[in-house]
């Protein structure tokens, strides 16, 4: 009579490899929705405006962060009359400091926008990459 020892060997490694597999499929999954959630570029454009405001802030990690009023109707002066405001942050420091010396300017800058935020990164999908000064 033999013995079912063999046999029961085999089924615990195959569990052990389901197993294994499983956790395999997990990490590749969170890495592929870590990656889309906050690498992927999930559009990118350009915004024409008034930088209203360009600063460095934050508790631990410092970032650019700046704020530009679009506006799509002109008054009296030329002063904006119907607008909305457009929040970005900015990861690279030439184009900071190009910010930094521009508020009150009109500008355009382009624009990648993300589908979630990092704190290392600023506080909107917002990503800045490139700005031009209008006349």
């Amino acid at each position: 009579m033999r013995s079912n020892t063999a046999y029961a060997g085999r089924g615990a490694s195959t569990a052990r490899k389901g197993i294994r597999i499983i956790v395999i499929l997990l990490i590749l999954g969170l890495g592929i929705f870590f990656y889309w959630k906050y690498y992927f570029t999930y559009s990118d454009g350009n915004r024409y405006g008034l930088l209203q405001k360009f600063s460095r802030r934050g508790n631990v990690f410092k970032t650019y962060e700046g704020e530009m009023i679009l506006s799509s109707v002109r008054g009296n002066a030329n002063m904006p009359v119907a607008s909305e405001k457009f929040f970005f942050s900015v990861n690279n420091e030439r184009v900071a400091q190009q910010l930094m010396t521009l508020q009150g300017h009109s500008v355009t800058v382009h624009y990648k926008e993300k589908k979630g935020t990092l704190a290392w990164r600023g506080d909107t999908n917002y990503i800045v990459d490139s700005v031009n000064v209008n006349p």
